[in-house]
């Protein structure tokens, strides 16, 4: 009987890491430390700990402290929630917002604390960069909501007016507001009802809008060319119509009739 040598294990291969993934790395640890703290309550050597680094190689790659690091994450981040209001041009519009919604809010859930203090600023690191990248995230936000009512000037479509783009903005800012709400109350109510009311608001205020702005009007008589029954406009209309017309006693002919 031969005896056979015992074969060792083999070893873990260890990779290193290049530029670009090691910064991706420490970039993707300090993101989830700020998803759920206040940027200023975030230290380089918690960062360090959760990428499994050392301080010094922090240092190495955000020279600039946890100010560049901070801005780093937040233009990560950035880019993540634009992202969001990204839909293909498929189905009606109302729609679309929808999906757009889902993703979002999923968004603000996953990085509630840090949402917050993004959103709220009066954070020790909070600079006029970190403003223009939030704002650019609001700015492309609103471009997406326009491109998904058919506008913003691309193939087949025609630019948005002031008076819409005001609107589209004014949307954005309330949907801001209500994250915020919705994040200080606990995440109540639901957060797909909090989408239907969203998508309910962008409705109400087009269709407000179209009431004295002819440009509106024919986006919107456009866009409900395109809604179905039983999409978020067809529900809309089915439960406002007959409040609406509670109120016919107000129209000027009602009351010449009287």
């Amino acid at each position: 009987m031969t005896s056979t040598a015992a074969v060792p294990p083999p070893r873990a291969t260890y990779r290193r890491l290049s530029v670009e993934e090691r910064r991706a790395q420490l970039l993707l640890a300090a993101l989830g430390l700020f998803a759920h703290r206040a940027p200023d309550e975030v230290s380089l050597d918690e960062v360090a700990v959760a990428a499994g680094v050392s301080r010094p190689l922090v240092y190495r790659y955000f020279p600039g402290g946890r100010q560049q690091l901070y801005e780093a994450a937040l233009g990560s981040a950035a880019d993540e929630l634009t992202l969001c209001f990204t839909e293909p041009p498929v189905g009606p519009p109302t729609e679309r917002v929808a999906r757009v919604l889902d993703r979002y809010l999923r968004f603000v859930d996953e990085h509630d604390t840090g949402f917050s203090a993004l959103l709220r600023g009066g954070s020790v690191v909070e600079t006029s960069r970190t403003t223009t990248i939030v704002d650019g995230v609001r700015r492309a936000a609103a471009d997406e909501i326009l491109r998904h009512l058919g506008l913003m000037g691309g193939a087949g479509e025609q630019p948005a007016g002031p008076r819409l783009r005001m609107m589209v903005r004014s949307w954005i800012a309330a949907v801001e507001a209500a994250s915020l709400i919705w994040l200080d109350d606990g995440k109540r109510p639901a957060a797909s009802e909090l989408r239907g009311w969203l998508v309910d608001h962008l409705i109400a205020l087009l269709a407000a809008t179209a009431a004295t702005d002819p440009e509106t009007a024919a986006v919107v008589n456009d866009l409900l060319a395109l809604e179905t029954s039983d999409g978020p406009a067809g529900q809309l209309a089915e439960r406002v119509i007959p409040i609406v017309a509670d109120a016919a006693h107000l129209l000027p002919a009602a009351a010449a009739s009287d």
